[in-house]
């Protein structure tokens, strides 16, 4: 199974600029490049940060740029999401009882689990009591699964990322509830840190991949700023294979040079310098 893992796109009124790029055109190569060379994907997912500032324009602008996208699409919220302003320009879009944009779906033999970890007025991520309990209860109905989020649920090491990562009240929760269910999560997968972060939590592994626009530059030791530039964006090709995982990180705006090679010994052996 494949899986296409796009996040931050940041969408804005069209015409308007986010970060000195116009974010429109970045997401549209994004999706023309996984239509035109991975068209046998099961899911395009969206991890969040769909609108930069949460207008229902840039929402309107997203459901056009999706509509004629030969595969199916799963959107999920970030923090510059509007959550509101989202349910109205996608008034079918599923949310739990509560009115989260919790969702979830089965494909193949897993339990594609989808997060709405947005609080009010805040970058950080918050995922309540009635959200832990939703996928809880998601969880404890399947026998695998695979999360999808915004934020990043554990911290990841940089300083400033960290601050707005998913708050401390209840990312002990949040852990305990994957540590108790790890047996039967394949993997986690998130956006917002704008940049390609790997590793396990409570023994599941994780992936985050960078954004359509601007990307991170990671700072180990910045407590306070976010540091980031115009550099090449990417998507991410999840390529499942019962309980494996592969991810590839897909460059689909370089637009410079290809060089080629065979993968055979002389292919890489080195030339020899003509005779004087």
């Amino acid at each position: 199974m494949k899986i296409i893992h796009i996040s931050d796109i940041h969408l804005t009124v069209p015409g308007e600029e986010m970060g000195g790029l116009d974010p429109h055109v970045r997401f549209a190569r994004a999706l023309a490049h996984a239509a035109e060379n991975h068209a046998d994907a099961a899911r395009v997912i969206i991890t969040g940060d769909l609108a930069h500032w949460g207008e229902r324009t840039a929402y309107e602008a997203l459901r056009k740029a999706l509509a004629d996208l030969p595969i199916p699409v799963r959107l999920l919220i970030g923090n510059h999401d509007d959550r509101s302003c989202f349910l109205s320009v996608f008034p079918d879009h599923p949310v739990d009882a509560n009115g989260f944009v919790n969702h979830a779906e089965t494909i193949g033999k897993a339990r594609f689990i989808y997060l709405d970890s947005v609080g009010e007025r805040t970058h950080a991520g918050h995922f309540c009591a009635a959200r832990r309990a939703w996928l809880a209860t998601e969880l404890a109905a399947c026998d695998r699964a695979r999360i999808f989020l915004h934020h990043n649920p554990m911290p990841v090491g940089l300083p400033a990322e960290d601050r707005i990562a998913l708050v401390a009240k209840d990312r002990g929760p949040f852990r305990d509830l994957i540590t108790e269910h790890a047996a039967r999560i394949d993997y986690i997968h998130f956006g917002h840190v704008h940049a390609p972060i790997h590793g396990r939590l409570a023994g599941v592994p994780f992936a985050s991949v960078p954004s359509t626009g601007n990307q991170s530059i990671p700072d180990l030791n910045e407590p306070d700023l976010l540091k980031g530039a115009p550099m090449d964006p990417a998507y991410a090709v999840v390529l499942i294979d019962g309980r494996d995982t592969t991810i590839h990180q897909i460059p689909f705006a370089w637009d410079g040079p290809v060089l080629t090679a065979g993968t055979g010994w002389e292919d890489w052996a080195k030339p020899v310098e003509a005779a004087e």
